[in-house]
């Protein structure tokens, strides 16, 4: 993945919220904090990620621009593919109908033009 062109993907970035609920007790939440195109690269080869994928998990680098913004990213966010899935609604609320991936690292190209996030899909975000 060399330029822009390759960021054919749509992701949002969420930021866990912490919020007292006026009763003492610790409420939690995620909040969207950017949305911008991206290109993934699934991960293939090592022990690592061939054991993850028998256990349900399949760690993915997802390739950004990076800017403000997106330095912000922290491996405590959570990434929700915007294509693939959208906000549904039952009788406990609403939720996201499609994948979601836990940020485990966050790291910059040499040349700081763009932000390597890695993710992981089936593990709790």
């Amino acid at each position: 993945m060399s330029g822009a062109g390759d960021l054919v993907e749509r992701v949002a970035f969420d930021q866990r919220d912490v919020a007292d609920d006026g009763f003492g007790n610790r409420v939690e939440s995620w909040s969207q904090r950017l949305t911008c195109y991206a290109g993934f690269t699934a991960l293939r080869g090592g022990e690592g990620v061939i054991a993850g994928r028998l256990e349900g998990r399949q760690p993915i680098i997802v390739r950004v621009r990076a800017w403000s913004t997106t330095r912000q990213i922290g491996a405590d966010w959570r990434m929700r593919d915007l294509r693939a899935g959208d906000w549904a609604a039952d009788s406990s609320g609403s939720y996201w109908s499609g994948p979601v991936y836990a940020v485990r690292s966050v790291i910059p190209t040499p040349d700081r033009q763009w932000l390597d996030v890695m993710v992981e899909s089936g593990v709790a975000a």
